[in-house]
């Protein structure tokens, strides 16, 4: 009988275009770049190149790149000192986040800015996309918050120092060696541990090594809870107690039950999962099945050509020619 082996998955690469954007303009800066009609460049251009680098690595079907809606926001309605204590942004930052989406547009990429929302959604949405229609994802990001989207199927490359290629792929086995919490619960941990840059404080008493432990543990905080609420935290403690005394660590079962027993505690819990949840049920417009549609590769040369030509820089138009507007990789074992 002859062995019939499924087709190898497609793959969606999701950008979160906002991170690349800050990143690059605070890297690249002092380049100066201006485009032909003389306007700040040097954060597209860096954004650009780092992407043309994971397309030529990864060599996906189809590339969207989630923008913020830098206009309204859901979240800051409902936190008004979401994100507070961030740095003004420079102007030329700015301008480069407005005109982004016009760029990528241009060349024939798919983008999407959902109203009131921010990249982090569009990531949340492409990883559930991919994983209604059978492809592979990689998310490409400096956020954390991306790591709960990591799955069998999704991976996220967290941009570091250094760009594409000195960049962590973690999928979930790396995620739990390289920060001791499993995908599934990385909400819970995130949850758990606040995130300063968002202006969302933690869980008072629970800082990271102890979140990571509490879930390794004794698994989702569904599971606490619920034992907090029915058993006074007994189970938990006892749980904490014995991995303490298996580790050689001081026991503190009944003061982390104490600390969750708190009111305020499920309350900053249950707000941080309602902010830090990505929506993943946006409409993305991807159409794999009409050739030639936004996000599609290859892109159209002539496009590629007279897009990236307008930023002035001949050895990058060289090679986004080259590499955007030929068949992916992945099309040769199809």
């Amino acid at each position: 009988m002859p062995v019939h082996h499924a087709p190898p998955r497609k793959l969606l690469l999701v950008v979160d275009a906002p991170s690349l954007l800050h990143r690059n303009h605070h890297a690249r800066a002092h380049t100066g770049l201006m485009d032909r009609s003389g306007r700040p460049a040097w954060a597209i251009h860096g954004m650009l190149r780092q992407i043309i680098e994971a397309i030529e690595r990864f060599a996906p079907d189809a590339v969207i790149f989630g923008l913020d809606d830098r206009k309204a926001s859901v979240r800051e309605e409902l936190y008004p000192a979401y994100k507070a204590g961030r740095a003004a942004k420079d102007d030329a930052l700015v301008d480069q986040l407005d005109r982004a989406g016009t760029f990528l547009d241009a060349l024939g990429l798919a983008t999407l800015t959902p109203p009131g929302l921010e990249a982090d959604d569009v990531s949340a949405s492409g990883a559930r996309w991919a994983e209604d229609h059978g492809w592979n994802c990689v998310i490409i990001t400096s956020d954390r918050d991306a790591f709960s989207h990591i799955s069998e199927h999704t991976r996220v490359l967290r941009l570091i120092n250094g760009g594409i290629d000195a960049s962590p792929l973690l999928d979930p086995t790396r995620l739990v060696s390289m920060y001791g919490v499993a995908a599934e619960h990385y909400l819970d941990f995130a949850a758990l541990r606040g995130d300063p840059s968002d202006n969302l404080p933690g869980v008072s008493g629970i800082g990271e090594k102890t979140a990571a432990v509490l879930l390794t543990q004794a698994g989702s905080m569904q599971t606490v809870w619920a034992d907090i609420d029915h058993n006074e935290g007994r189970t938990l403690a006892a749980t904490l107690d014995s991995w303490a005394v298996e580790t050689g660590t001081r026991r503190m079962g009944a003061t982390i039950v104490r600390k969750l027993a708190a009111p305020e505690a499920r309350e900053r819990y249950e707000f941080n999962i309602q902010m830090m949840s990505g929506r993943d049920d946006l409409d993305l417009g991807l159409t794999p099945d009409v050739p030639g549609t936004p996000g599609l590769l290859p892109l159209d040369l002539g496009r590629v050509n007279t897009v990236v030509g307008y930023l002035g820089v001949e050895r990058t138009t060289t090679l986004a020619v080259r590499v955007l507007s030929t068949d992916p990789a992945s099309a040769a074992l199809r």
